[in-house]
């Protein structure tokens, strides 16, 4: 193996860890000579050479010296670390923590990787600097007892000294970055998240705790350089009224609530409703209030939902729907669902005729063994499985946009449950009650049923960290995408053209346009593709028609540095001018983090230009280099001809440069 210039080490290292180093690097080397099936023998010897190296502080700086050619030889080659852009910061720890003991050395080695890219010691082709460093930011917040030393019968229990591997580990991660470095990076990194009002918050909750235990070990330890501070985020979730203030627990929260007079409760629902909205994130004890409210004073309810005009109305033509939801779906463990709630009334749709009776059918649902299992390997027993179910129909159908597919490859079912949501909530009551009910879901496809029950390999695998409403339905709606799929074996084209329309609804434009032959992969007329996104969608061009309902439509993922990722399913919600006059697509990305670097200047925004909680956009010209497949209405043409050539250029010339420079 050619030795790489090596990162600079630390300080003298022992004889015994010399002679270890040494071994390492001979096995480092064994392994750069395998071949590709051997790796896996001689990266069993690396693994277990580097983690005995790791039980010292030195021996952590003397491996990350080495990382680079660690990698180089192939270390992650065959393994889910192989593609380190893709890596989920929510798992990192717990895999480090909790894995078995060679697969926890691979994350930990991945750690080092990403503080040498971090730190620019080390150029990686996959990952840019500023994405290696918000990694560590949020993979450290979210294991603070790693790096505080706050040890626990868990890690006494860990085996093969990955214990003592993890403790140093952390402690040159943070020698690297700093304390302060790493708390203002990843409260930014919160409050970034949370604009997009996401439904699943038990990570950025679990980082938020962590945060506020750190703090109140270390007094003035809160960084404000970056201008981002913690103690909103900690009060949102430990004590947002002055009855919580301190955090002292349900039962005391409780009996002070009980001794209040009715203008103290309301300055505590307004209270609550205040940080509720503020910042996406539901307190516990807001529930406990919520309950409180329903028994003693339910005219404070709205406050505490902190609810407009349409609200109240809501709540006021809908009082007995409304206090049945809270009284089955509200519970300190489901408290995240009252935001939900609040901006489901917000929406006003309890005023379409289908939607209240439906509502009172999910109250009454009895569930089926599929459906009571999975919310309980979810969720657990705390609640019965339909409370948990209730809370989730409540965020779902408040937060359309705020749906994620988790680490799951499932983009088209998250994106059908959202678009359902969004534009006929009572066809997805529909859907949630065949998943939970029946464990069957059938559709049409051109006149012939699909169902759920038919046997489709690998389609219907539960996905995790997902909200409990996903967690029913999406393994039903994987089924069908799947047959859908298989249906469309043999025709000319991409299959969506025909399964987005049948999948998602009667609103789906019949016309659809592909910016690539499927047959070879290369583009095909994108100068006819890109004049006729123009003037399906720019009202410049399209007599300034707006986009109705959402459109399924694909785009072509890039990295950073704009290479060509994979196709990804995404809905274009509208299209409108932001505060400078610039012309911006608006859309939704079922992707856990809608605010992307696409490469080459293409950087997807989620706030700041007129965007929606949960939307994402780009202006005009940069969402179209990297859409490849789109739907519009026949009927409706527009002026493809008038669309400028100089800016049809533009467009190809940055879809060229990215996804398209091979095709």
């Amino acid at each position: 193996m050619t030795d790489a210039v090596r990162i600079s080490a630390g300080p003298a290292t022992d004889n015994a860890t010399l002679n270890l180093l040494g071994k390492l690097d001979d096995a480092t080397a064994r392994m750069a000579e395998a071949r590709a099936f051997a790796k896996q023998r001689h990266r069993s010897a690396v693994l277990d050479i580097a983690r005995r190296v790791m039980q010292s502080p030195q021996g952590v700086s003397d491996v990350y010296s080495r990382i680079e050619n660690i990698e180089a030889a192939g270390v992650f080659e065959g393994t889910d670390w192989a593609e380190p852009d893709i890596l989920q910061a929510a798992l990192a720890g717990r895999t480090l923590k909790f894995a078995d003991t060679a697969t926890a050395m691979l994350e930990a080695l991945n750690h080092l990787r990403m503080l040498a890219v971090a730190k620019r010691d080390y150029f990686h082709l996959r990952i840019a600097s500023e994405h290696a460093h918000n990694f560590l930011s949020q993979v450290v917040g979210l294991n603070l007892d790693l790096v505080f030393g706050t040890a626990d019968e868990a890690s006494r229990a860990r085996t093969g000294g990955m214990d003592s591997v993890c403790r140093y580990l952390y402690a040159h991660i943070v020698a690297n970055i700093g304390h302060d470095s790493i708390l203002d990076t990843l409260i930014g990194e919160i409050w970034r998240l949370q604009s997009q009002r996401p439904i699943v918050v038990d990570d950025i909750k679990a980082m938020i705790a962590q945060i506020s235990v750190w703090l109140v070990d270390n007094p003035g330890g809160e960084s404000a350089s970056g201008g981002w501070g913690a103690d909103r985020l900690i009060s949102a979730v430990f004590g947002p009224t002055t009855a919580c203030r301190e955090d002292p627990g349900l039962a005391v929260f409780q009996e002070r609530i009980a001794s209040m007079d009715s203008a103290a409760l309301a300055q505590e629902a307004t209270a609550f409703a205040r940080a509720m909205h503020d910042t996406g994130l539901v307190s516990a004890y807001h529930a406990a209030l919520m309950r409180h409210l329903l028994s003693e004073s339910p005219s404070l309810i709205p406050d505490a939902l902190g609810l407009s005009g349409t609200g109240h109305d809501s709540v006021k033509r809908y009082t007995s729907l409304v206090y049945a939801l809270i009284d089955q779906a509200v519970h300190p463990e489901t408290a995240q669902c009252i935001y939900g709630l609040a901006l489901m009334l917000e929406r006003g749709i309890l005023h379409m005729p289908s939607v209240p009776p439906a509502l009172w059918r999910q109250l009454q649902l009895k569930l089926g063994p599929g459906a009571s299992n999975v919310l309980i390997q979810a969720f657990g027993t705390v609640h019965e499985p339909k409370i948990y179910l209730a809370a989730g129909v409540l965020s779902v159908l408040g937060q359309p946009l705020g749906i994620g597919q988790g680490n799951n490859p499932t983009c088209q079912a998250a994106r059908a449950l959202s678009m359902w949501s969004y534009a006929d909530p009572n066809y997805l009551l529909q859907i949630v009650t065949w998943a939970a009910r029946d464990d069957e879901v059938v559709f049409t496809f051109e006149g012939e049923p699909v169902s759920s029950g038919t046997e489709t390999p690998g389609a219907r695998s539960r996905p995790f960290d997902v909200d409990p409403v996903s967690s029913v339905v999406v393994p039903h709606l994987d089924s069908i995408y799947a047959q859908m799929g298989a249906l469309c074996a043999g025709r000319t084209g991409d299959p969506h053209q025909w399964i987005n329309r049948e999948l998602h609804g009667w609103w789906v434009g019949r016309g659809c346009d592909l910016a690539v032959d499927i047959a070879s992969g290369m583009l095909t007329d994108f100068d006819r593709f890109t004049r006729r996104f123009y003037a399906a969608y720019h009202p410049d061009y399209n007599n300034g028609q707006p986009v109705i309902h959402p459109q399924p439509a694909g785009i072509a993922m890039t990295d950073g540095a704009a290479r060509y990722v994979g196709w990804h399913a995404i809905s274009i919600c509208r299209v409108a001018p932001d505060r400078k006059g610039v012309m911006r697509v608006f859309f939704f990305n079922p992707n856990n983090d809608s605010g992307q670097d696409w490469g080459d200047d293409v950087v997807v925004a989620t706030k700041g230009n007129g965007e929606r909680y949960g939307e994402s956009s780009l202006p005009f010209p940069e969402f179209l280099s990297r859409l490849y497949l789109f739907h519009f209405d026949p009927l409706e043409q527009g002026h493809p001809d008038d669309v400028p050539a100089a800016e049809v250029a533009r467009v190809e010339r940055m879809a060229r440069a990215s996804w398209a420079s091979a095709r």
